[in-house]
């Protein structure tokens, strides 16, 4: 294996430059929801491709329907080293309340946090400027210490990602050739705390449902009707009461095919995160989880499929009160699904079990809100291993391998049409109040980093 303990210093003793370079990034307005700033996600792109060409790498702007990609190709030090691709966004959500803000937020500064702790401040910081340009940066260390990077890299920052990406399918079908690799790094995910770093192994599915049941053609007077017509709150009000049992597993037909136990020994590594229902829930105000019986929190959020019931509607809402029999009541539920779980499947079987309890009298409609299976790295991957070893090397406490509640497209997008698993790693913390006011990221978190990149990168060259 390379040494790199000279990359390593090179990292260390060149932070305040590379700061400098965030700063600039920082100061970009690229906010893609808006399209007053259309100029300055192009000015984003352009700034990247300039960054990563002073490193050797072919980079270039790429045109889309929306805000434009950056995509860059560097050669490794050996032929035969593995391809990655490192996957990045440079737009921002919108600072709106700008009231809330404590300062500019793009004007990035250093500040002091107390406790020792030096923070830097701004929009985009955290999320995902910052994250992204620790990966940048671990290769200019390389690049000016060895000359030459220890794989061959593909990179691809989009600038749609806090907008719903709408131009990034169809962009990975038209270059699908051009960005295969061996596998894929993401930097867009978080820290289990500020000294352990972590890998996140899994990611949930999705599928979104909205039913709408409607009984009689119009609102009823409820003394008039009441007892006699069809109430289609009290309708749907049972079938989303009948999607879990007493024990809180959901009753689907079929619902938990291809759901397989979370290992025994994640398991135990979890519970040694120290996170109970009192603290997860605390926070929240909270302290009885209400999901499967007997699964800690972490099971239920990390590894366990859901139902949830996201909105209900029906009858009259408003000021004061009307005494109505509603002519249709309506729903949003959504499941997040695990293993290999069908979302097709899964659709099927909720629009089953709804048409069975709908009376002959009433009706039903269905709206879909998108479909995407859950993805998860194998736990004894060779892959998983060597990052995990890499981050351990750096940080004070060994890394954690945990999963994720929530849905990242891209790493779906990435394993469907391009055949590549994903590694998550980032170094975002829970109070980096990313999407919000006063965003962060620790300077800390920005300088191991990018050193825990340069370990990354040598741990997944090594033969």
């Amino acid at each position: 294996m390379t040494n790199i303990l000279p990359v390593l210093d090179r990292v260390s003793a060149g932070i305040p430059a590379s700061l400098e370079r965030m700063f600039e990034l920082v100061r970009i307005k690229s906010i893609s929801t808006d399209p007053a700033y259309k100029a300055e996600c192009r000015r984003a792109a352009e700034w990247l491709v300039t960054e990563l060409r002073t490193l050797g790498f072919d980079a270039t702007v790429r045109d889309t329907p929306g805000h434009p990609m950056v995509v860059a190709h560097h050669d490794g030090a050996r032929p035969d080293a593995p391809h990655v691709l490192f996957y990045g966004h440079y737009d921002v959500q919108p600072v709106d309340p700008i009231d809330l803000w404590d300062h500019d937020p793009f004007e990035p500064a250093v500040r002091d946090a107390g406790d020792g702790r030096r923070i830097i401040t701004g929009r985009g910081t955290s999320d995902d400027k910052g994250q992204l340009l620790t990966f940048v940066e671990a290769c200019r260390a390389y690049k000016d210490t060895l000359g030459a990077l220890p794989c061959r890299v593909t990179i691809l920052f989009e600038g749609e990602e806090e907008s719903g990406s709408p131009s990034l399918k169809p962009f990975l079908e038209a270059n699908a050739a051009e960005l295969k690799a061996d596998f894929a790094l993401v930097c867009d995910t978080s820290m289990w705390d500020a000294d352990t770093p972590a890998i996140s192994a899994g990611l949930r599915g999705l599928v979104g449902e909205e039913v709408v049941v409607k009984a009689a053609d119009r609102d009823l007077h409820s003394g008039y009707f009441g007892g006699a017509a069809a109430n289609p709150i009290h309708i749907l009000a049972n079938i989303l009461a009948g999607l879990h049992d007493e024990t809180g597993r959901i009753t689907l037909d079929g619902f938990y095919d291809g759901v397989d136990e979370t290992p025994t020994q994640i398991k135990a590594a979890w519970e040694k995160l120290g996170s109970s229902s009192e603290s997860f829930l605390g926070e929240i105000g909270l302290s009885i989880p209400s999901g499967e019986k007997g699964r800690s929190v972490l099971e239920l959020t990390w590894a366990r499929p859901t139902a949830e019931v996201n909105g209900i509607t029906g009858g009259y809402t408003g000021e004061g009160f009307k005494t109505v029999i509603a002519a249709e009541a309506s729903a949003k539920v959504s499941f997040r699904l695990v293993g290999k779980q069908d979302p097709a499947k899964i659709r099927d079987a909720f629009r089953t079990y709804v048409r069975a309890k709908i009376p002959a009298d009433c009706s039903v409609a269905f709206h879909a809100h998108g479909g995407s299976p859950a993805i998860q790295l194998p736990y004894d991957s060779a892959l998983l291993g060597k990052a995990k070893n890499a981050l351990s090397d750096e940080w004070p406490k060994p890394a954690v391998v945990i999963g994720m509640g929530g849905s990242i497209p891209i790493v779906g997008d990435f394993q469907k049409m391009l055949g590549m698993e994903s590694l998550l790693v980032g170094f975002a913390l829970s109070d980096d109040r990313i999407h919000s006011p006063n965003e962060k990221y620790e300077l800390r978190s920005f300088e191991k980093g990018i050193r825990s990149w340069v370990r990354i990168l040598s741990a997944l060259a090594a033969r």
